[in-house]
């Protein structure tokens, strides 16, 4: 495995140009696994790799879709193809006897027509699973795993007024899984 890049993110603007950055170094098959607690900045980062991707459409959290399809261009001009999936909902507790939490995870994902995309992404399709920990292995042995930290100061930063603001310190790792990955760099 390739060594762990970390990144200290202090704006929500800065997110998104980490977000546009990376997408520039993507291509088709690509899997990445985006981690973070509620209000890290997943979505943020989302949005800056959908611009880097030439996506016009806005990136909002798939939370209640599970998964949204959009079409853009990668910066050699090719068509990009983008599954962004957020794995919040999926597994929840109803096991069927002996099944485990990751055959649950697959098998919802085989009804909602997600299995083969992620298992398998086309040569135009880049795949941004947010949440996905729990199946990241059973899906993609290739990945590159993005991990949000947003330190608890970071989480309370107020603003002149004193309003809390989204600003604020976030802790970037990149751990990259794979061959395709054994020479990321930023």
């Amino acid at each position: 495995m390739s060594e762990t890049t970390t990144v200290t993110v202090p704006t929500g603007e800065d997110m998104q140009a980490l977000g546009r950055r990376v997408a520039g170094l993507v291509r088709g098959g690509d899997v990445l696994l985006l981690s973070g607690p509620l209000g890290a900045g997943k979505t943020t980062f989302a949005q800056g790799f959908g611009a880097g991707l030439g996506i016009g459409e806005p990136i909002v959290s798939p939370t209640f879709t599970i998964a949204r399809e959009l079409d853009g261009r990668f910066p050699d001009g090719t068509p990009a193809h983008l599954v962004h999936v957020d794995a919040y909902r999926l597994g929840g507790a109803s096991y069927a006897p002996g099944q485990d939490a990751v055959g649950r995870l697959l098998d919802e994902l085989e009804s909602l027509g997600l299995d083969e995309e992620l298992e398998d992404p086309g040569e135009h399709t880049v795949v941004l699973m947010e949440w996905g920990e729990q199946m990241a292995t059973a899906l993609a042995p290739e990945r590159l795993e993005i991990r949000i930290e947003r330190p608890l100061e970071a989480a309370c930063a107020v603003d002149e007024d004193g309003e809390l603001t989204g600003d604020g310190d976030r802790i970037v790792r990149f751990v990259p899984v794979g061959a395709r990955w054994a020479s990321f760099a930023l």
